[in-house]
């Protein structure tokens, strides 16, 4: 049925601003091009709803990863610091010098203990945990160039405008 063929019933009322419906008996018919255009405004709005979906989803992925960050990173500095004050120690020690390394370590060995143990967290992985935050929004921002977006380090997201091609 067209708009042609109606006849006197027929009215028209815009749409929350996209196109118009055409009204007739209380039946409404929308003409193809007022369905393409609410076909694209809704189309936008879920777009919009997704992607505020996945900004909420990466905030909360990003904003669990924090707290086992801060104890992978609070182990580090321990170690580390065990470490350096071991190495201090091993390194005045004016026997260091005198006898073999083996039996120098074997002397000190909270700077033994502690060196073993730093070497076997960074085989473990401790250097990607403490940054695990980074990695995940450095490799988010690397997929959502292509949609000429990006994020911050906790997860939200940064629109940025279209280029224009001139």
């Amino acid at each position: 049925m067209t708009s042609s063929r109606l006849g006197a019933h027929e009215k028209s009322a815009s749409v929350i601003g996209w196109g118009t419906l055409t009204v007739a008996a209380c039946v409404c018919r929308p003409t193809l091009s007022d369905y393409s255009t609410w076909r694209r405004a809704m189309n936008s709005l879920e777009q919009a709803e997704d992607l505020k979906a996945f900004e909420r989803r990466l905030t909360e992925y990003v904003s669990c990863l924090q707290p086992a960050t801060g104890r992978w990173r609070m182990i580090l500095i321990v170690v580390s610091v065990c470490t350096a004050t071991g190495a201090w120690n091993w390194l005045i020690d004016p026997d260091t010098q005198k006898v073999s390394f083996f039996s120098s370590l074997w002397n000190h060995p909270f700077f033994t203990i502690s060196c073993v143990t730093l070497i076997g967290l960074f085989f473990a992985g401790i250097h990607k945990r403490v940054v695990a935050p980074s990695i995940i929004a450095a490799r988010c921002r690397t997929v959502l160039a292509e949609y000429n977006m990006s994020c911050d380090d906790t997860g939200k997201l940064i629109l940025k405008p279209r280029p224009h091609i001139q």
